[in-house]
């Protein structure tokens, strides 16, 4: 049977984006034909959390609405470098737990981090949404292979706006940074788009 997870933030006894990963726990089970879902907000009243500090909250849940449950401490990493990784046929429309064809694809990497394009379109490196910068302002692709929870209240924010990012037009960008439901848009984590070691017209593209 499917296994999903959701990764929520806590921070000193704070639950993030709730609603939106309610919402998701909800499409999720309801594009399965399930009719009630999981209420997350009693989960994470029932973990009873008394410690200050930054964790990831882990949900692995399943179609008979089965769960567990890991509180993680979190630390934000900075990555050295990353890869445009081409693959066409990969899907990953629902957070699912199975991410084998992920682990393949940094595998076969020469980058500490892929960026996954998909008919040559810009989508999500392996653990996150992905914002480009463009003069003063952030865009996200419009070709994400998941729609986050942060990306999603980002949007809704207007802090960044979505755009056609493209192998073609990349270069057109001069920095990026990566979100997901732990990591907020960060000025502190911002990379140069020369971290991406193969951009179009470089060596070592690599296609799955």
């Amino acid at each position: 049977m499917s296994q999903f997870i959701e990764s929520i933030k806590i921070e000193d006894q704070e639950i993030f984006l709730l609603d939106l990963h309610q919402k998701r726990v909800n499409e999720t089970l309801a594009h399965f034909g399930k009719e009630t879902s999981i209420d997350l907000a009693k989960i994470f009243k029932e973990l009873a959390l008394d410690e200050d500090g930054l964790f990831k909250l882990k949900i692995t849940y399943d179609l008979n609405k089965n769960y567990r449950t890991q509180l993680i401490p979190y630390a934000i990493s900075e990555i050295d470098d990353f890869q445009l990784v081409e693959n066409n046929a990969y899907d990953y429309s629902f957070k699912f737990e199975d991410r084998k064809e992920l682990e393949k694809m940094i595998a076969k990497a020469k980058a500490d981090e892929i960026i996954i394009v998909k008919n040559n379109h810009i989508t999500d490196t392996s653990f996150s949404n992905i914002l480009f910068k463009k003069g003063k302002d952030w865009f996200t692709p419009t070709t994400y292979l998941l729609n986050g929870v942060q990306r999603t209240h980002l949007l809704k924010s207007k802090k960044i706006k979505e755009a056609e990012i493209t192998l073609q037009n990349i270069k057109e960008y001069s920095h990026f940074q990566l979100i997901n439901a732990m990591n907020d848009f960060d000025d502190m984590f911002i990379y140069p788009i020369s971290k991406i070691t193969n951009l179009p017209d470089t060596s070592g593209y690599l296609e799955i």
